[in-house]
This record gives C-alpha cells, sequence and structure tokens, in this order.
C-alpha cells in the first residue's frame, strides 16, 4: 500500500492556541480524503502545514513521499493546492493565468497549450476561458482556480472547502469535476469542507477534526453506522431529560443515547421494531413527548457522537 499523505503527531500552535493537536493521517493514493469540521476546527491550518505554506510546531508529515518540512520544493512540485480565498489577478483572461502558472511549472509552449485545451474542457468553462477575470461570477474562479491547481498535473490535489459560497449549481459542478479528476486521472485529494453532504457525496474516507483533534475516521457507511442503523428523535421538555435518560437506560436494544438541548438522540439497529418499546418507555416515565421521529443516521450524528455537539451549532457559535 502507497501512501501519498502522512502525518505523525502533527501539531500546530499559535501563541497559546494549539490550533492541531496532535494529527495523524495514513492516506493511500488515489483516495479521495474528506477533511470534515467546522469553521476554527483547524482545517485550513493542516492543509497549509501539509502544503508546506506553515511549519509544524511539531510532530511529522510527508506528501507524494517527501518530507513537509525538509524536502519543500519535492513536495511543492507533486501537489496542486486551491485554498479558500481564490487569488485571481482580474485583469488577465483565465487563459492568460493558466499560461503563467504552466510557465512557472517550467512546461513548454505546446504543453501549456495542450494542458490549457484539456482544462477548458475538463471545468467546462468554455469561451469564457479568453475574457477577463473579473467578469467571472464565483463559481467560474472557483473553476479557474481549480484548473490553475491542474494545469502540471499533481500527484496529491489539495483543496480547501472548495464550494464555500457558491451556489447549489455551482457546487454541484465541483463536485463532479472533483469526482472526475479522482476516477479519471487517479488522482489523490485532499479536500476539507465544513459540508457534510459534500463529504458524505465524494469521500472515500472521511475524518472529523474538531478543536484540533481529529476525533473520527473511516468511510462515511462505517461512520454512520456506527451510530446505528437508524436514528430515533424524541422531542421533549428540557425539564423531562433526566427522566427521560433514566427510563431509556432500562431498555435493550438501543445502540447509544445522547441528550441534546430538548431532543434525546437514540441510536438503534432497527428503528421500526424499536420506536414503540421507546414511546411506552417515555410514556410511563411521565415524559412529555412532542415529536417522535425516525430517520437513517448523518455524519451530523456522527459529529453529535464524537464531540457532543453538532456541527452546525458549532459552525455557527
Amino acid at each position: 500500500m502507497t501512501f501519498a499523505i502522512t502525518a505523525t503527531q502533527l501539531v500546530r500552535t499559535f501563541d497559546s492556541n494549539r490550533a492541531v493537536d496532535g494529527i495523524d493521517l495514513a492516506i493511500t493514493s488515489g483516495e479521495i480524503y474528506g477533511f470534515l469540521g467546522p469553521n476554527g476546527a483547524g482545517k485550513s491550518t493542516v492543509v497549509r502545514m501539509l502544503t508546506t505554506l506553515l511549519n509544524p510546531t511539531s510532530g511529522t508529515a510527508t506528501v507524494a513521499g517527501f518530507d513537509v518540512q525538509k524536502q519543500t520544493q519535492d513536495v511543492r512540485l507533486r501537489i496542486g493546492v486551491a485554498l479558500q480565498e481564490v487569488a485571481l489577478d482580474p485583469k488577465q483572461t483565465g487563459r492568460e493565468i493558466l499560461d503563467m502558472q504552466g510557465r512557472l511549472y517550467g512546461l513548454n509552449s505546446a504543453r501549456r497549450k495542450e494542458r490549457i485545451n484539456d482544462l477548458i474542457e475538463l471545468i467546462d468553462i468554455g469561451d469564457a476561458v479568453d475574457d477577463l477575470v473579473s467578469t467571472y461570477s464565483g463559481g467560474m474562479k472557483r473553476r479557474l482556480d481549480l484548473a490553475a491547481a491542474l494545469v502540471h498535473k499533481p500527484e496529491v490535489l489539495f483543496l480547501d472547502e472548495p464550494t464555500t459560497g457558491l451556489d447549489p449549481v455551482s457546487r454541484a459542478k465541483v463536485w463532479h469535476e472533483v469526482s472526475r479528476l479522482n476516477t479519471e486521472m487517479g488522482m489523490t485529494i485532499f479536500l476539507t469542507t465544513q459540508y457534510l453532504e459534500e463529504a458524505d457525496k465524494l469521500a472515500h474516507r472521511v475524518g472529523i477534526i474538531a478543536r484540533g483533534r481529529l476525533v473520527a475516521q473511516g468511510t462515511p457507511t462505517d461512520l454512520k453506522r456506527s451510530i446505528g442503523a437508524d436514528v430515533i428523535l424524541a422531542r421533549i421538555s428540557r425539564d423531562d431529560t433526566d427522566k427521560a435518560l433514566f427510563a431509556l437506560r432500562s431498555l435493550s436494544g438501543l445502540d447509544h443515547i445522547e441528550a441534546k438541548g430538548d431532543s434525546i438522540v437514540i441510536g438503534v439497529a432497527n428503528g421500526s421494531v424499536s420506536l414503540s418499546p421507546i414511546a411506552v418507555a417515555l410514556s410511563n416515565a411521565g415524559v412529555h413527548v412532542l415529536e417522535l421521529t425516525m430517520r437513517t443516521p448523518t455524519l451530523d450524528d456522527v459529529f453529535l457522537e464524537t464531540t457532543g455537539t453538532r456541527m452546525q451549532e458549532v459552525a455557527t457559535t
């Protein structure tokens, strides 16, 4: 097995803030790895270290087989990077930006022309490639930035929240392009995101980061199965929380029980079988149930299970 990215006890501090707190990674070649977490969790700091833009405080990391601190030039020649903030010269055309990127990587004129034509088709930008970047929409700028990161055919592509701020149509186009890069070119992709659906749809494996620590890792399916085959959500009065937890913990067949605000989240192997006993147990305990619903688990349930809070709640605080 060949690893495209490794990290061992990777740490980065800023004064007293431990932004990244002992991350371990082993990402295989050809994998899409989704790094999922809310704003401020440490995702971008990890990316900046892996792409040689920021030195670790401690720990080690390799990308494409090279040490990110000792062999920075070797790493940079083999990676493509599209960060959160798109940095494109508005006074240049898309073609001029791609051509300049090719020059920076030492591609000759014929090779640059070939790559630009390939990328125009890949990112579906059409004749707009000859328009000034100042005329581009947000989605077009994201796709051009992605193309610039691909000019030299990198072994490993880092995408730091590539769809933040995009409308649903533009987001879907980026998803399609990311999938094509992986399936058609075998490219390893390290994708940071705060969108649960994005990680679920694109990633072969997901790492969940919270407060600088990797709290869960696995395929989206396996992570959701760790919660249970089904999730039952009981919305109750907060005053009844203790009674509800006591009653539910006396039942067998419940994979996990978590209180959050005015809701109790219950993971079960078979929701249709467990729904009635849960309702009866809560009723017998004198718990006033406002709503009792059943659904399949999500990555947000995994985040709740591993961190004690929901992803979106952390992202908005």
